[in-house]
């Protein structure tokens, strides 16, 4: 099939894509940097092929030792260090969000598979910002409870959905249902119920500490089991 070498397709009228994947578990969202470093044979050819001729290529979610429909395309914008080994470290940034309709197991000539892919229509405004104000208190919130500092490199009026998801505490999976959610009110709304349910338990925790520490019973604290639905 010639046309897979053109990484491009038309059907009815809406642009398709054929893109080389890398599937990975973890989850990628629209705009941002991610750090890789690129090991096997299969993906070095990949990503030379891609940073040679200024394509782009897909990185789709694997949950659960299961492959996804969705993840987000990516574009390498800088092969950070050369090993002598042909290893690479890179830096992407993610570009859009990708739906797979079919996976192409095996490319002629290509050590990497692809898949046809489509690009649903996202809805990437500002959403509502007196619910993403709520939704960066509660990641500041459970960050000082957690002990641990971020700078997300922009001003609270400008963070959306995608900024601060990796950063609320959400396991692979809820990053992937966000992923999912083509709308930002909507993405905003899911951290917002997700920091509502886990931000009580972490101020229960805190207090239980309080109550260990006074009472010296830390080698107990470990042992605790909270039976939470």
């Amino acid at each position: 099939m010639t046309i897979l070498s053109d990484l491009v397709f038309i059907f009815a009228g809406d642009m398709t894509n054929f893109i080389p994947i890398f599937p990975l578990a973890v989850v990628v969202y629209p705009g941002e940097v991610m750090h890789l470093h690129i090991f096997e044979p299969r993906y070095k050819q990949l990503i030379r092929e891609c940073q040679e001729s200024s394509r782009p290529f897909g990185i789709p979610s694997v949950v659960n030792d299961k492959l996804q429909d969705m993840g987000t395309l990516v574009e390498v914008t800088e092969i950070v260090q050369e090993y002598q080994n042909g290893e690479l470290d890179i830096r992407t940034k993610g570009l859009k969000v990708f739906r797979i309709l079919e996976v192409i197991k095996q490319i002629p000539d290509k050590l990497y598979s692809g898949a046809i892919v489509n690009y649903p229509h996202n809805e990437d405004d500002a959403g509502n910002r007196a619910l993403m104000q709520k939704v960066v208190f509660g990641v500041k919130e459970l960050h000082r409870m957690l002990n641990v500092s971020k700078d997300f490199r922009k001003s609270e009026d400008q963070l959306k959905s995608y900024d601060v998801a990796h950063h609320a505490g959400l396991s692979l999976e809820e990053e992937y249902e966000v992923l999912g959610l083509m709308n930002e009110l909507q993405r905003q709304e899911y951290i917002r119920r997700h920091l509502e349910k886990v931000l009580p338990m972490l101020q229960e925790m805190e207090q239980l500490k309080e109550k260990v520490k006074l009472n010296g019973h830390f080698r107990n604290l470990s042992a605790f089991d909270l039976d939470i639905e």
